[in-house]
């Protein structure tokens, strides 16, 4: 089935050998150069908390001037309001100094982490202030694409029930999912949650929520939580290695998500360890999650009579901590391979920190001594030491949140483009 034009956000479209194809580019791409600068004074507001006007200036290196006509935009706008800060014991009496900060308690965002049983729903409001969260339960792990698109605005409805206005008074919904995804245009190459391949979705979220949605691999939104709130805070190239179902990979380079020309970059599970090996559940063979993912190892447990049914992990640790050889032998190949992974990531990225995260695996096997050895081993050899590597073992709400931190992003953006165009 061949790509259709999309009507996702800031998304130029452009003819080459007779195709029609999207043209990508980073999210403030289309922002004019008013627009740009009244969103990097609201990201400076928002990464501070609060700032005056005078820190603003200097920390952009804008002119007072410039500042204050643009803070004054984005105040009429709803964006940004006025707090008074107490001043220091040693200064003045007199006017409160005033400071600036992200306004609260408006432009609803709704994250979204589909899962296979369930998905997650976290709301925040503009300055991230968490409002509604809430668990859905899933039908199917995978559903057609109308399908999906109607669960999710069902789930959205539910978690909105006790906002004003309820989900009508969302600013924008932001879907994580794990797959190939071009997250410009909202069309998803393959997922594991759907059943069908080249799923244009951006019609369907259109008809089905009633703000605009945007949708991302959810490895991304992974790095972007831990960027934001985890174990990557302060760092600015640095790689997330999630472990479920499936593995994914999460890159940021420079500060920024990492996504290849057609979204299909990062899929660190779909590299190949072997030369037409253990099936993958992307349809080809020798991929490294087929070895490594919670269903692969449970397929291969199963086939080797550890288990009794494959859907118990569980059962396969126990006996593999029970002394069962052809357990243990199990874990041990899932390991190697994945060691041996990790030496490649490090060998091309050269990255700050690699963190391994998941919610609902056991993945202890994955970060052993002698896996550690084995991404020794492995690594080009030079008088450094290795990235540093942690695990961060969380819920699926955070992965929520990662989605719900891109969704207060892109409404950022059509907020300050919205202006621009109302001639604000």
């Amino acid at each position: 089935m061949p790509k259709p034009k999309s009507s996702g956000y800031g998304n130029e479209m452009k003819q080459e050998s007779g195709a029609t194809t999207p043209r990508r580019g980073k999210a403030g791409a289309a922002l004019d150069a008013r627009a740009a600068t009244r969103l990097r004074v609201l990201n400076c507001i928002r990464n501070t908390g609060e700032a005056s006007r005078t820190d603003i200036a200097a920390a952009l290196r804008l002119s007072p001037a410039t500042v204050t006509f643009v803070t004054s935009g984005l105040m009429a706008g709803g964006l940004i309001e006025e707090v008074a800060q107490d001043p220091p014991d040693n200064a003045r009496r007199g006017r409160p100094r005033v400071a600036l900060r992200v306004a609260r308690g408006r432009f609803h965002v709704a994250g979204i982490k589909v899962a296979r049983q369930s998905m997650s729903v976290l709301i925040l409001d503009f300055d991230g202030t968490q409002v509604v969260e809430k668990e859905v339960p899933l039908a199917e792990a995978r559903m057609s694409a109308e399908g999906l698109v109607a669960a999710i605005a069902d789930g959205v409805k539910v978690a909105c029930t006790g906002l004003p206005g309820g989900i009508d008074s969302l600013a924008g919904v932001s879907i994580g999912l794990a797959g190939q995804i071009d997250a410009d245009a909202r069309f998803v190459h393959w997922s594991s949650s759907l059943t069908e391949r080249n799923a244009d979705l951006a019609p369907l979220l259109s008809r089905a929520l009633p703000c605009p949605a945007f949708v991302e691999n959810d490895a991304n939104l992974v790095a972007k939580a831990e960027h934001l709130f985890g174990e990557a805070r302060g760092l600015t190239n640095f790689l997330v290695v999630t472990v479920e179902y499936g593995v994914g990979l999460g890159i940021i380079l420079d500060g920024q998500i990492f996504r290849g020309e057609r979204g299909c970059g990062a899929e660190f599970g779909h590299t190949k360890v072997v030369l037409d090996g253990a099936s993958c559940q992307c349809g080809q063979r020798g991929c490294l999650e087929a070895y490594v993912g919670s269903y692969a190892l449970l397929r291969e447990a199963h086939d080797a009579h550890v288990v009794t049914t494959p859907t118990a992990i569980d059962d396969l640790m126990t006996a593999a901590a029970g002394g069962d050889a052809r357990a243990q032998e199990t874990l041990d190949q899932s390991g190697q391979i994945f060691g041996m992974g990790l030496s490649n990531l490090i060998n091309l990225f050269d990255p700050e920190r690699i963190i391994l995260a998941g919610a609902n695996y056991r993945f202890d096997h994955l970060y052993t001594e002698e896996v550690m050895a084995r991404i020794g081993r492995g690594v080009v050899n030079v008088d450094a030491p290795l990235p540093d590597i942690r695990v961060h073992q969380w819920g699926n709400i955070m992965w929520a949140k990662g989605a719900a931190a891109v969704g207060i992003e892109q409404v950022s953006a059509l907020k300050v483009k919205e202006m621009a165009n109302a001639g604000a």
